[in-house]
This record gives structure tokens, sequence and C-alpha cells, in this order.
């Protein structure tokens, strides 16, 4: 089993990216989701309180909570996969992808997908889900707090670097590549 983890600061293309995996029928676990579900399970808005609840989670079960809660629905996901893939959407602390290196080993490659900011306000702006698309400043908030969990760190480490400044189908095809395991580490 391959473990393709991705990081990217909002509108980079990780979506898409995942979008790409989804195509060629690997599985694509969004680390979001595991904040989303414990919103629910507390009784609160996920669109309201993402980032309130992964700061609590963190805080009450240590800085790789997210990453420990993420690791069985991974192994579930590659358990149920046609192939031999699975695609990890949404690293965002260091010890997030110390964690998964430590569980995967060498069949985990962290991909970093960047874009300049304004490209990415544009491409949030365009797709209308969230208040960054209307407020640059509310976008630089958000790219503060995803920096503060060692985001840009965790982009530093990764094992290729994708930047996503061209078309779409250049980008896809790139994606589709490193799915495939067309890519070397490194590329």
């Amino acid at each position: 089993m391959r473990v393709i983890g991705t990081v990217g600061l909002p509108g980079s293309g990780k979506g898409e990216a995942a979008a790409v995996a989804e195509d060629a029928n690997v599985p694509v676990v969004t680390m979001g989701d595991v904040v989303r579900a414990e919103c629910r399970d507390r009784g609160l808005d996920p669109a309201q309180h993402h980032g309130e609840v992964a700061r609590v989670l963190r805080e009450e079960h240590g800085p790789a909570a997210i990453a420990e809660r993420s690791i069985p629905v991974i192994e579930a996901a590659a358990d149920g996969a046609d192939g031999d893939a699975v695609l990890v959407d949404g690293l965002r602390a260091p010890v997030e992808l110390e964690r998964f290196r430590e569980r995967f080993g060498d069949a985990f490659t962290l991909v970093a997908v960047t874009a300049p900011f304004d490209l990415r306000a544009e491409r949030l702006g365009a797709r209308g889900r969230d208040d960054s698309d209307v407020d640059v400043e509310a976008l630089r908030d958000r790219e503060e707090r995803e920096l503060g969990f060692g985001m840009g760190e965790v982009i530093d480490a990764a094992d290729v670097t994708v930047e996503n400044t061209g078309t779409l189908a250049a980008f896809r095809e790139r994606i589709r590549g490193i799915v495939a395991g067309a890519t070397e580490v490194g590329e």
C-alpha cells in the first residue's frame, strides 16, 4: 500500500488533487472529515467551529490527535481499495507528518501543492465556498492559522512539490502521474 499525503494552503489545489485521485479509483481520506465528525459529535456546526475543534482535539489528545484518528480510516480505505494507493488530504502539522512517516515508512509520500496568494484568492472567489472568497483579510487570517499549526514546515518537508500555476489540465496530468506512481520522489 502506498499512502500519498497532500499539504497546501487554501486554494492551492488540494481538493482538485483529491478529485484526480477519486477519478483514478484511489480512495481519498480527508483529515478535515475527522474534525467535522468531532464537531457533530459535540453538537457543533462544522462550518462555524472547525478551527476551534481542531485546536481543542490537539489540546485534549496531543498534537498528533487528528493524524492518530485518521490512521484507522486510511487503513480501512486501503483494505477496501481496488488499487495500491490511498490519498490523504490535508496534512497541516509537522507532528502529523512525523506520525504518518512512522506508521507508513517508505510507503508514504508527501506532496505539497503550491500557488501564489493572489491566484489562490482568485480561485477561492470563483468557487464561492467560504467567507475567504470575498474577504482577502479573512483568507490571510485563515492562512495564518494554518501556518500556526506548522504547515509551512510540512510544505518544506514535502517529497514532491507541484506548483499549481498553469492550466488545470497540466495540473491534473501531474497529479495523475503521482497517483499512478509514475513520478519519482524529488521531481
